[in-house]
């Protein structure tokens, strides 16, 4: 699941692959450069869906949506999640 720290991540990405300034970006998506910046650098608690598609607009970027699998995670992948949590953890 893409979540808006990863989306923000995978924005700042593509605009510096086009070259374009956070500056450029926003005024051209049509939303501050404040916004864009908190996105960009994880700080955006929420970006309602009309600014998210234009920024992808902006980018050359289209919102996709497929349905998630019904099935439920088994007991060694939510162990293997928590090992992970945890390794991330004790990187910081």
């Amino acid at each position: 699941m893409l979540d808006l720290i990863s989306l923000g991540g995978q924005i700042a990405e593509r605009r510096k692959r086009l070259k374009l300034s956070q500056t450029e970006l926003s005024r051209k998506a049509g939303l501050s450069r404040a916004t864009l910046d908190a996105l960009e650098n994880g700080r955006a608690g929420e970006l309602g869906f009309s600014k998210v598609t234009k920024l992808l607009a902006a980018l050359g970027l289209e919102l996709t949506v497929q349905t998630a699998s019904s099935q439920r995670p088994t007991l060694d992948e939510l162990m293997q999640e928590d090992r992970d949590d945890k390794s991330l953890d004790r990187r910081r």
